[in-house]
């Protein structure tokens, strides 16, 4: 090892707070810093190649090092690296706006930059509390929202407290405000004891009670549509998404959708509410909207909700939130760039025999003695691992079972991160069908040494 090598692993122990890490455990090993990309792959500081297995935590779509979108941010650096958005815009800000807006879901015409996946969230719940205050001022305030047990939408306040993950959130529960939280559709674990399709999707009749029962005080239901990620890539049943729709629309409250994850092309459709036709209220997007190169996220919304914003200057109806890179011209500009090749590439359409083989090469992991379920949409896939089949019984925490393969896998030349018992694959979109059936060959291979 080189005597640079050695200092930068020293300083990342000494220095560095990694998210999501027991520092503790992290401190004690040795650490792999990546310093460059190409294609698929990942290249540490020793020039050990890994297959990226997660698209670097679910954003890297076209590839490390694209040599479009290297070039469309080179190009907007020689014009301007940033301007504000507040009172002003900037010309990338308004080219993808365009570029959005024929590609949405029907009906959302407005959009509000800003930075990252929590704070797209974070602005959907804000916009949804402030439409209803403004829309009718003589009612009481809407103040209460909906969301899944199982549910992610981020890390700040706001987005904890709409989430359904208590290993990330309970902590933190006397800092936030209460929220309704209605089953996951989680057919492998359902809450009710039912089995998917005899059940008749009764998890959404759940949805419609909790909603029903107090609707006058709820301003919306907020949830990741087709597939619950950091819940540990939960496939919905076909028809819930839909069902949920129609339970807003019935019940006249919003309806956000948190395509953060799950947008730009990973479900194998440029965005999950396409899969059953849903449009919601409000849309946050992040991640993979730059190519996973830049941050950047996106709150989408109708002129309906846009109309109640509206107003003279004294009345006070503007929406008091932003960020300091909201709509930051290089981060645009790599959006575009990303856009135009899912246009020229046909890159949906391209797609699909390739989403067929990942759906095919995961079949064998279904006879694995300890693979209990095998999830798959698109290019996402969890393969939850536990210590019994029959019963279903989880590995225990302490028995470490995700990060075990995981730590094999990286020996083999892959880099994949688990959430709990669940080894989860994401791919960049890009990754060539040798490559995925080498890093599905990667994976079967840790996951049968660490359990058999």
């Amino acid at each position: 090892m080189t005597d640079r090598n050695k200092h930068l692993e020293d300083i990342d122990r000494k220095i560095i707070w990694h998210p999501f890490t027991q520092m503790k455990e992290y401190i004690e090993e040795k650490p792999l810093i990546i310093e460059r990309g190409e294609g698929s792959y990942l290249i540490d500081i020793n020039g050990k190649k890994y297959l990226d297995g997660v698209a670097s935590l679910w954003v890297t779509t076209h590839g490390h090092r694209r040599l479009e979108i290297d070039e469309a941010i080179i190009a907007q650096v020689k014009k301007i690296s940033h301007s504000t958005l507040l009172g002003i815009s900037n010309v990338p800000a308004v080219e993808l706006a365009e570029k959005l807006s024929k590609i949405l879901p029907a009906g959302l015409e407005k959009v509000f930059y800003s930075d990252n996946g929590s704070t797209a969230v974070e602005i959907s719940l804000k916009i949804s509390f402030q439409y209803w205050k403004q829309k009718y001022p003589s009612l009481p305030p809407r103040t209460k929202f909906v969301c899944l047990n199982n549910g992610y939408h981020g890390d700040t306040l706001g987005a904890v407290s709409v989430g359904g993950i208590d290993l990330f959130h309970e902590l933190y529960r006397p800092l936030i405000f209460q929220s309704y939280k209605a089953p996951s559709p989680y057919c492998y674990r359902c809450e009710l004891g039912l089995s998917y399709p005899d059940c008749g999707i009764a998890c959404a009749d759940e949805l419609e009670k909790i909603i029903s029962a107090d609707r006058e005080n709820i301003a919306a239901l907020i949830l990741e549509p087709m597939v619950q990620g950091a819940g540990g890539m939960i496939v919905f049943p076909q028809g819930y998404l839909k069902k949920a729709r129609e339970i807003c629309t019935k019940n006249k409250i919003l309806m956000i959708t948190d395509e953060v994850a799950v947008g730009f092309g990973r479900t194998g459709k440029m965005f999950a509410c396409e899969h059953e036709n849903v449009a919601p209220d409000i849309m946050a997007m992040s991640k993979s909207i730059t190519g996973g190169y830049l941050p950047l996220a996106v709150t989408a919304t109708t002129p309906e909700i846009f109309s109640a914003f509206l107003g003279g200057y004294a009345e006070f109806k503007t929406f008091f939130h932003g960020h300091t890179y909201t709509g930051n011209p290089l981060a645009c500009a790599a959006a575009i760039a990303s856009l135009d090749i899912f246009e020229r590439e046909k890159l949906i359409e391209k797609l699909q025999p390739k989403i067929d083989l990942f759906k095919s090469l995961l079949e064998r992991f279904k006879k694995l003695q300890y693979a209990g379920d095998v999830r798959q949409l698109g290019m996402i896939a969890g393969i939850e691992l536990v210590s019994d089949k029959k019963t279903k019984e989880p590995f225990p925490l302490e028995m470490k079972m995700g990060y075990r393969v995981i730590d094999i896998a990286r020996e083999k030349g892959a880099i994949l991160r688990p959430l709990g018992n669940v080894i989860v694959l994401m791919p960049p979109l890009s990754i060539s069908e040798s490559e995925l059936a080498q890093l599905l060959d990667i994976t079967f291979n840790s996951i049968k040494e660490v359990t058999e």
